[in-house]
């Protein structure tokens, strides 16, 4: 039996499941137009985008933090879907809620009480999510993914952008699937453009999060179009 999810007391709300979601991951943007690059995601109708936090710590690098989202939060009515891909979720969690993150996804290989940290976010008013490294197997969400509202898992090691799709990964959207039914939403991070789309829209995934197949081309929107409609080819 699938345990209860608890609801986000206010607030953000993910899209129904069943609709597929391009996210556009801000890491690989131009980081000296940031507005601009967020305002062209809205152009395009699109309602998410990824905010990608890093230590380097957990993951090999460093990136944005609680006062760059708040900035940019003047300047989008986007759904900021915030990875932590951070050591300590649980300690900068208020700090990453207050400068206006919508959703919070933290990794399972870093928390010793994952239930507790998709509790607190939850009563901050915000959905959860969990996270999966390559290398790590579903079974270590069991008992956890049903709580979330998103499950996010990485076809690629975390910390760079621009890397090559690991179809081994993906196949575990699939198994994601048949653990969390219909009702929570499956996020897919590393190598998605539009080949790949269609592979893991296959599998059972709904949210795109798409970084360099983006914002490393010239012109964006068509980008943008070249998964949407890879995408509609599966959905």
């Amino acid at each position: 039996m699938r345990s209860h999810r608890s609801e986000p007391s206010t607030g953000f709300r993910l899209p129904k499941p069943g609709t597929v979601q391009i996210a556009p991951s801000i890491l690989s943007a131009d980081f000296s137009r940031l507005a601009d690059e967020i305002a062209l995601i809205e152009s395009a109708g699109l309602t998410v985008v990824h905010l990608d936090v890093m230590d380097g710590h957990f993951v090999p690098n460093i990136t944005v933090g609680p006062p760059v989202i708040a900035k940019l939060r003047r300047h989008s009515r986007l759904v900021f879907d915030t990875h932590l891909m951070i050591s300590e979720p649980g300690r900068y969690l208020a700090s990453f809620v207050e400068a206006g993150a919508d959703h919070v996804t933290f990794h399972i290989e870093v928390e010793d009480d994952p239930l507790e940290l998709i509790d607190r976010i939850h009563c901050l008013g915000r959905t959860a999510g969990i996270c999966l490294n390559p290398e790590t197997p579903v079974s270590s969400i069991e008992h956890v993914a049903p709580r979330c509202d998103m499950v996010l898992v990485m076809t690629v090691r975390p910390g760079f952008g621009g890397q090559t799709f690991m179809p081994e990964a993906a196949k575990k959207v699939a198994e994601v699937r048949r653990l969390v039914g219909p009702d929570v939403r499956i996020e897919v991070d590393g190598g998605i453009d539009s080949t790949t789309t269609p592979i893991v829209v296959g599998y059972g995934a709904d949210t795109l999060v798409a970084g360099n197949a983006i914002f490393g081309q010239q012109d964006r929107l068509a980008a943008i179009e070249a998964i949407r409609a890879a995408a509609r080819q599966i959905a």
